[in-house]
């Protein structure tokens, strides 16, 4: 990534400011313009989240915001209500008052002498999500956003349920969010009211897995903030960017195929971060793509971004499989609509000998997996750059029932969403299964291409689940994640099935016997024509302003370790996320998080499942110094969800408040 340090116009930052909203409540917000704006106004780009542009975002900001100032825009990072150094409290995500609040900013912002009236809104995760969701209220001015890493779907596409499963990242993120808005303001910027404002917060924090529990299926909470309810709603130009590493691509060729606005869709290989400074390689000039949707859409110059083809998408090679993965070779390739211009569906058949494009004759195999079945599957989201990849999957495959093809005749790619056509009988009312589309490599390895996990009750939908007729046959359609890679000549497909998936989804009530009918049982493919002399889409090298200056005083750590237990067969999955203790050298402010998680369970009893999770997050300057420990944890019963949790608040190493948790939820098809 290439460091710029001169651009076109002068950058002029306005550390803090205070905006106003109508009821009297005041967002702290960090501005990079023009220092010639307040002649020449210039269009807005609003970033609004709840991570803290003070000691939270900063790094990105600093490498993304003044980049895009020195071209002609005013950036604008705002903490919202309740996060960072504003006001209020934050009682849950995308809520009402969220997004009313975003829609009073960009109206602050359009009466700002420096600006010229037109808005953009960018963001990942949370922010795209945001983006998407404040596009959808037509707010006056919002012309364009740009939404990375999001979703449309906030039940089947988010880090709570998926497939109908209950995510374990359910709890982890609530862990996350449990510790991120338990951190105090920053005395400097809000003086003497910064404890006042701190407990006020602590107050009113809530344990948010507690909240997500209580709607296991589709419901109203799930359709509110989900922009595919109406997606006619958004008139504003949409660039959604994802990557194949990450865990919401799935929204991009839905978001480009479903709005009726001007929409485009990159995606690249990369997991959840900004693809300026992504992993794995190869990065793109993205900032520079940024520029050209904003200048064609809150400027009016034309800078081609209508000819551009719909989907912009990056078909992976293989790479082998591991924990760690920092590069992934392939080529970009154009489309107009997805998941290809040209190709076919390829069916795949489950069958005696294996896996194969003829039916075969009729067969059923039976199928039970040990709890401790998906250990190798690596993090759901992958976000904190460890080993969080999915490793070798020799291993659950041994604990699966698994049907491989014959090597490959020829390269094959795979664009799109596989989608496998199970039928099946179960010996329990409640079942799950998850389906691997696997690579086997010749020596032996085994990548994981795409996945899928289900639960069987949801089988006629998402919004009223039904309880499986035991030794009934049923006939479900599961879809895989969207994906874009080649499988080489010499290498086998494989098809694995699970009852379990641990730790990605919380086990059943109870062991399950799945039957499997396997001639009625099959996946079909997605297949990309190959094209001769294809053009290839070209982006700009990878370019960013100036990092932030940082005293390190210790490094990151990373660790990930499963290990299991000989004598009880207890297999632990032990997480570290140390972020390494550093001081903000523009105003001396220190800071240390350190998450760890663990998530344990017995081979054959899936009610010891046990997930646990602990943050540490602390800040200092001087004489000053706060910090705070959060602890989650969550078991279940045949009939009930147990979350518990603990924070304690200290200042200068004293404790000044501590609440605890203690929850029962019925669990309802899960």
């Amino acid at each position: 990534m290439k460091t710029v340090k001169s651009f076109p116009r002068k950058v002029q930052e306005i550390s803090n400011t205070f905006i106003t909203l109508p009821d009297g409540t005041q967002l702290a917000a960090r501005i990079w313009l023009p220092k010639d704006a307040g002649k020449h106004p210039v269009p807005a780009i609003l970033e609004y989240l709840p991570y803290r542009k003070r000691d939270g975002t900063h790094i990105r900001d600093a490498l993304t915001h003044p980049y895009i100032a020195g071209h002609g825009y005013a950036c604008v990072r705002v903490d919202m209500r309740g996060s960072g150094d504003s006001d209020g409290v934050m009682l849950d995500e995308y809520t009402q008052v969220e997004l009313d609040d975003a829609c009073a900013v960009i109206a602050w912002l359009r009466q700002q002498p420096w600006c010229s009236g037109n808005i953009g809104m960018m963001g990942i995760s949370w922010g795209g999500f945001n983006s998407l969701q404040v596009a959808a209220m037509r707010p006056e001015g919002l012309k364009a956003i740009i939404t990375l890493c999001s979703t449309d779907d906030r039940y089947t596409d988010d880090i709570h349920y998926k497939g109908g499963c209950l995510l374990n990242e359910n709890l982890g993120w609530s862990a996350t969010m449990f510790a991120y808005s338990s951190r105090a303001p920053d005395p400097l910027l809000v003086g003497e009211r910064w404890r006042d404002m701190w407990l006020q917060r602590l107050e009113a924090e809530p344990l948010l897995a507690i909240d997500w529990l209580q709607h296991p299926h589709r419901d109203a909470y799930w359709k509110h903030g989900s922009v595919n309810e109406d997606y006619s709603a958004i008139q504003a130009a949409v660039l959604a960017v994802g990557g194949w590493n990450d865990a919401y691509t799935n929204a991009v060729p839905r978001l480009v195929g479903n709005l009726k606005s001007p929409a485009k869709g990159i995606i690249g290989p990369w997991a959840h971060k900004y693809p300026h400074f992504a992993v794995p390689e190869p990065r793109i000039g993205f900032l520079q793509e940024a520029l050209r949707w904003w200048d064609q859409w809150l400027k009016g110059e034309n800078t081609g971004v209508q000819k551009d083809p719909a989907f912009r998408t990056y078909i992976m090679e293989p790479s082998r499989p591991g924990g760690s993965i920092s590069h992934i070779a392939g080529r970009w390739v154009s489309d107009i609509q997805w998941p290809f211009d040209k190709g076919e569906v390829q069916r795949w058949h489950l069958n005696a000998e294996g896996l194969s494009t003829a039916k075969g004759k009729a067969g059923k195999q039976t199928h039970n997996s040990l709890q401790s079945v998906g250990g190798d599957g690596g993090e759901y989201c992958i976000i904190w750059l460890g080993p969080e990849f999915a490793g070798d999957q020799r291993h659950d495959d041994s604990g699966s029932l698994t049907f491989d093809s014959v090597p490959l005749g020829k390269d094959m790619d795979l664009v799109g969403a596989p989608t496998f056509t199970l039928k099946f009988s179960s010996d329990k009312p409640v079942a799950n299964v998850a389906v691997r589309l696997n690579m086997v490599w010749p020596d032996g390895a085994v990548s994981r291409i795409s996945y899928a996990v289900f639960n069987l009750c949801h089988r006629n939908g998402h919004e009223k689940p039904q309880a499986l007729e035991v030794g009934k046959t049923y006939t479900v359609r599961i879809p895989l994640d969207d994906v874009a890679a080649t499988l080489p000549k010499g290498h086998k497909l494989r098809v694995s099935l699970s009852t379990s998936y641990w730790p990605m989804i919380w086990p059943s009530p109870e062991p399950v016997m799945l039957t499997v009918h396997t001639a009625a049982s099959f996946i079909d493919l997605p297949v990309r024509a190959a094209r001769r002399n294809e053009k290839a889409p070209v982006f700009a090298p990878s370019e960013a302003a100036a990092p932030v200056k940082l005293v390190e005083h210790s490094k990151p750590f990373n660790k990930r370790e499963l290990t299991r237990d000989q004598a009880t067969g207890e297999t632990r999955l032990t997480i570290v996320d140390d972020f390494g203790r550093s001081t903000i050298a523009e105003h001396g402010l220190a800071l240390w998080a350190c998450g760890r998680e663990s998530y344990s369970i017995l081979p054959n009893d899936p009610l010891s499942a046990r997930q646990e999770c602990h943050w540490t997050e602390e800040r200092e300057r001087g004489d000053w110094k706060v910090r705070t420990e959060t602890r989650s944890a969550m078991t279940a019963s045949k009939t009930h969800w147990h979350v518990t949790g603990r924070l304690e608040a200290f200042e200068n190493d004293v404790l000044v408040w501590s609440r605890d948790w203690d929850h029962k939820i019925r669990r309802n098809l899960l």
